[in-house]
């Protein structure tokens, strides 16, 4: 989008106050890969050692930089490592010249920065089948090493925006046996959100010192409560990709036993996922979809998506419109086991339905009046055994069509 958009109504006060990682900087660049006047490019500079892990899209049309960044994943080196994002153009569906780009890119970041090309991870986010212009990008790469700076990790973040309307970054500091430990993360992501993976693009940074093994069992398994329990418009990206890295200069050893690591990484995860939903393209309504008593967690959850990304349920919410029924309507489309006579609907802590019919202490006039808050609760239980599940979505307005009939221009 050229046109600077409307900050959302949901969006926190300001970016947050973040703790610097030891091991890694950032810097940014305007390159002018689709609009001028605006920074659009990152570059993260980590230390030697460093682990990193990831999830990904698992989209069949998938862009050049995730299925790089697939491949080279699971290797480790004591060498040190970086990654790069640019905004305003995916390099997706571009063909052979999408890999000659993503190519151009991380052999001249390799030589700038002094590490192996299996070392790069890249990703581009913006608009999907045009041609990448990497040589704006590769034009800007010694301004970027000579400016990076481990106190720049907010602009980073504005730097990878596309639709977003403010910049998305969260942190967290824990102890482990008494010592610091440390996580800064950043993300992007506004529209074309129901990740099959991670989300969007999502950076996370801590100065742990953790084996890649251990921190992508971690990643992956935080993951499935986290980014891949948000939905805006039902669409999954074909650049989602989230990358975790653990520089070690802390110091501090990280087991797959350390719960207090564990926690700290899913705060951030979840903050940066929910910031996401604040952020959805129109967004005017923050809802949370709680779902239980399900056959299984895993039926639950085919519920709460079905209730989070119904078009029907959105609208009215937009509208302020305690429309039950809808809700109802989408629990029975899901595909996943229910019962009419065991249904049972809350809307915040208002009874709506319950036993196949409206709860006999429903009024209207209080989930109206319940509907007018900016964040809203639906919560369903299903009555047929102990499986639960939790989402998060945004409302669907005309902000959303706005934003999408002119995405190009």
């Amino acid at each position: 989008m050229a046109a600077k958009l409307k900050r959302s109504p949901l969006a926190p006060e300001g970016f947050p106050s973040l703790p610097e990682i030891g091991g890694v900087s950032f810097a940014t660049a305007a390159a002018g890969v689709r609009y001028g006047g605006r920074t659009d490019v990152m570059l993260a500079r980590l230390a030697p050692g460093t682990a990193i892990a990831g999830v990904f899209t698992r989209s069949a049309t998938r862009s050049s930089a995730v299925l790089d960044c697939q491949k080279k994943i699971a290797f480790h080196s004591e060498a040190g490592a970086a990654i790069v994002v640019n905004s305003g153009n995916a390099n997706a569906f571009t063909g052979r010249h999408g890999e000659e780009a993503l190519r151009a890119i991380t052999t001249t970041v390799a030589e700038t920065l002094g590490v192996p090309e299996t070392r790069v991870f890249t990703s581009s986010t913006g608009v999907i089948g045009e041609k990448l212009p990497h040589e704006r990008i590769t034009a800007r790469l010694a301004e970027l090493r000579d400016s990076l700076s481990s106190g720049a990790i907010e602009a980073a973040a504005r730097a990878i925006m596309t639709t977003d309307t403010f910049a998305k970054g969260a942190g967290a500091e824990i102890e482990i046996d008494g010592q610091p430990v440390r996580i800064s993360g950043i993300a992007k992501g506004s529209g074309m959100i129901a990740p099959d993976m991670a989300t969007m693009l999502v950076y996370i940074f801590t100065d742990a010192a953790i084996e890649q093994p251990i921190l992508q069992t971690l990643v992956s398994a935080l993951n499935a409560t986290t980014f891949n329990c948000i939905t805006v418009d039902g669409d999954t990206s074909t650049s989602d990709t989230l990358l975790v890295a653990a520089t070690g200069a802390s110091g501090i050893r990280v087991t797959e036993h350390s719960m207090a690591f564990m926690e700290g990484l899913r705060r951030v995860m979840l903050d940066l996922a929910q910031q996401v939903v604040r952020d959805g393209e129109g967004a005017t309504k923050f809802v949370t979809v709680s779902v239980t008593g399900a056959s299984s967690d895993a039926d639950a959850r085919t519920h709460a998506l079905s209730i989070a990304n119904s078009p029907l349920v959105k609208t009215a919410i937009a509208g302020e419109d305690p429309n039950w029924g809808r809700v109802v309507m989408a629990v029975g489309k899901s595909g996943a086991p229910a019962d009419r006579d065991t249904l049972a609907i809350w809307f915040g802590d208002i009874p709506v339905a319950r036993d196949g019919w409206v709860s006999p202490d429903y009024r209207e006039e209080d989930a109206a009046r319940y509907m007018k808050q900016p964040e809203i609760t639906i919560h369903v239980d299903l009555g047929l055994g102990g499986g639960q599940a939790m989402v998060w979505t945004c409302d669907l307005t005309h902000g959303y069509i706005d934003i999408n009939a002119d995405y190009r221009s």
